[in-house]
């Protein structure tokens, strides 16, 4: 896979903002991408990443660790898939609770020649408690300044990487510039990325009764370099505490789960019936 210099782009990063370089890097990522499509006689593929884990709790409140959350949603997502899609093969990032390295998730998928990347998260905002709901993100350019928090916030991950200068050529967290460069990669899936990340956020409303707070883009490092459509679900806000009593509830993960798998249906059978 191609890798980025992050220095030496950030010194340039008002050329690759340009429309040139856009239509550069769309054109050389799909010379890049290729063979991801599996054959006729192939399951469609989904990898079913749980964030965070092992040493890596994540967002933590109440007594809630992020990292159980993901986890829990995961696996259920997982089991009804692989109970209503006999065509489909469930692949899992981690299905314990152990510390995967957000390249090795991404790796992943590729060596699987996945047809979907599906990332499970909890949000948080200490400082407003009363907010809550899903939002689920796309890699993208960023719209505000909050979508640039989220992402920083979840890319710090990588800083519990020994090597993660070197995995990440460069990149810095901490900088906005580096963000912005991982957004810019995956733009020849951006369609359907959206376009799957829609039918999440309507179907877990519809089956969860969560607030649906919207399709977003942001720079987040685990959807960096996947060759396939990708997501990343904030599925509530730990520190909101309701939402964090139903996302640690049985009942609270399933509904969840099902939502996801609704969507992850509805966006199957429509790929499938276009091909």
């Amino acid at each position: 896979m191609r890798k980025f210099n992050f220095k030496a782009i950030t010194v340039q990063l008002g050329f690759i903002l340009s429309i040139p370089c856009l239509l550069f890097l769309s054109t050389s990522f799909k010379t890049i991408k290729t063979g991801n499509k599996s054959g006729e006689n192939d399951k469609f593929k989904v990898v079913i990443d749980a964030g965070h884990g092992g040493f890596d709790p994540g967002c933590q409140y109440g007594g809630v660790q992020e990292k159980n959350v993901t986890l829990a949603i995961a696996l259920k997502l997982g089991k009804i898939i692989k109970k209503n899609c006999k065509d489909v093969k469930v692949i899992f990032t981690r299905d314990t609770d152990e510390f995967i390295k957000l390249k090795e998730r991404t790796n992943i998928g590729n060596r699987n020649k996945a047809n979907l990347f599906i990332s499970i998260h909890c949000n948080a905002i200490p400082t407003k408690p009363e907010i809550a709901g899903t939002e689920t993100y796309t890699l993208g350019l960023y719209k505000n300044q909050v979508n640039l928090s989220i992402a920083k916030k979840e890319n710090e991950v990588v800083l519990l990487e020994d090597d993660y200068k070197k995995n990440y050529d460069g990149y810095d967290p901490n900088s906005p510039e580096s963000n912005i460069i991982f957004s810019l990669y995956q733009n020849v899936y951006v369609a359907q990325s959206l376009r799957f990340a829609s039918m999440v956020e309507s179907q877990v409303k519809l089956q969860a009764g969560r607030d649906n707070r919207g399709v977003k883009q942001a720079g987040f490092i685990v959807l960096w370099g996947t060759v396939m459509p990708s997501v990343l679900i904030e599925t509530g806000y730990l520190s909101n505490a309701s939402e964090r009593k139903f996302l640690n509830s049985s009942e609270g993960q399933t509904q969840m789960a099902n939502g996801i798998y609704d969507a992850f249906k509805k966006y199957k059978d429509e790929i499938q019936s276009s091909n």
